[in-house]
């Protein structure tokens, strides 16, 4: 369902943006939307995997106006902070990829 929402939506930018629906304006806007959500992805399981907390746990020991009551084990990791799945965003990211890669290979062939 979100798969054919992403390709409407890629279809009326198209629309918006070259005035006309043809393969290349297809294949130039999924690339940017598969893209954006491939990297979102990404930077969500980055989070979440804990390569930030000490960085974030840092600074907001650092910019807090309490520094003598809390410890830096007290603390929440920005990794515990941020509870969204990323496993819906890689799929469709990866889904409308693949489909601007079958639309390349046809306007190649």
């Amino acid at each position: 369902m979100l798969v054919a929402f992403t390709q409407l939506f890629i279809i009326t930018l198209s629309i918006i943006t070259y005035h006309n629906i043809s393969i290349l304006s297809y294949i130039n806007i999924s690339f940017y939307i598969s893209s954006a959500l491939l990297l979102s992805s990404l930077i969500v399981y980055t989070i979440q995997s804990g390569f930030f907390d000490t960085i974030s746990k840092s600074f907001n020991l650092a910019f807090s106006r309490d520094n003598n009551k809390r410890k830096f084990q007290d603390v929440p990791g920005i990794s515990e902070l941020i509870t969204f799945d990323n496993k819906p965003l890689f799929f469709y990211g990866f889904v409308n990829f693949l489909l601007m890669l079958l639309a390349l290979a046809y306007y190649y062939l």
